[in-house]
């Protein structure tokens, strides 16, 4: 009898499971994944009518590259036909390679490059698969505890940002956390309350950094924000911002009020002389120990002198 009972419940689950992959595949939507760039990981859905990608955020598809016109180019969904088009962009639009010079139809697993550096694939996805890629590719650039990116992703990211920075002579800021005495809140609160000041950490910064900011957590208590465009000066006002939104935020766990603040080393290009990525790195965290020697919970840029 119980053998039956076990067969019986088996057949229930497998027809269930069949049900939701036939609803699924009849509800195949047409979508593109960043999988090169700035954005990389970023999946959106071409629903029916046109998608235009740009670096204006007005776009539908927003993207930080800045080598896309602020109008590159557009998706149309017609019926199960998608087609994409370039809008006379600077750096062009190709599929698999070929620079495309008018409205071209996509095949599922298409590569679309739009500008130089930023790379889309072009799928047909049910339900399932998009939460399965989206989980997919989470996994591998972000943070699991934090939700911040993760070390790999970021210095993947600083190079192509140095890169930017240094073909078209723009600054570049690396600003650099680290939680004061985060040891002791692990040994008096316990690491469940550690996990928790790492997360709420994560998200203060979140909130206030702009979009093109790439967030990353470096190491256990160590945070980086790499940002284009802002000199050092800027860099500084920024992260004095960022230092302040954690000092002035009660961090709970359970019944606790923990006190969390965070010293913070500001590097910027072309005030640092940069060779290699590790150059920006390590003129950051210069800066980031002196932050610490002069009593934490305070904000110092890096100086040639203090070599």
């Amino acid at each position: 009898m119980g053998d039956w009972d076990d067969d019986e419940k088996t057949a229930i689950g497998e027809a269930g499971m069949a049900g939701h992959l036939v609803a699924a595949r009849r509800n195949e939507r047409a979508y593109v994944v960043v999988i090169v760039g700035p954005n990389v990981g970023e999946t959106h859905e071409l629903a029916g009518g046109t998608s235009e990608v740009g670096r204006t955020s007005a776009t539908p598809i927003h993207l930080m590259d800045p080598e896309v016109s602020r109008r590159h180019a557009r998706f149309v969904v017609q019926g199960q036909r998608v087609v994409v088009e370039d809008l006379g962009s600077t750096n062009g639009t190709f599929v698999n390679g070929t620079q495309i010079s008018g409205p071209t139809e996509l095949a599922d697993g298409d590569k679309i490059q739009i500008g130089t550096t930023t790379i889309l694939k072009f799928s047909f996805h049910d339900a399932l698969d998009r939460a399965f890629q989206q989980k997919m590719y989470d996994a591998a650039l972000r943070d699991g505890l934090t939700g911040a990116f993760n070390k790999r992703h970021f210095k993947e990211r600083l190079e192509s940002e140095l890169a930017y920075a240094v073909r078209h002579r723009t600054p570049l800021a690396l600003i650099l956390f680290d939680l004061d005495h985060f040891k002791a809140v692990n040994d008096t609160y316990g690491h469940l309350a550690g996990d928790s000041v790492l997360a709420t950490f994560a998200e203060r910064v979140s909130s206030i950094i702009r979009r093109e900011d790439v967030f990353a957590r470096y190491g256990g208590e160590e945070f980086v924000v790499l940002s284009r465009g802002l000199d050092t000066s800027a860099a500084r006002a920024f992260a004095e911002r960022m230092r302040r939104v954690v000092d002035e935020y009660e961090f709970r766990f359970e019944e606790s009020l923990i006190p969390v603040t965070t010293s913070v080393g500001v590097a910027s290009m072309p005030d640092v002389e940069v060779v290699d990525p590790k150059d920006l790195v390590s003129a950051a965290d210069q800066a980031l120990y002196a932050a610490k020697s002069n009593g934490r919970n305070r904000v110092e840029v890096y100086a040639k002198s203090a070599e």
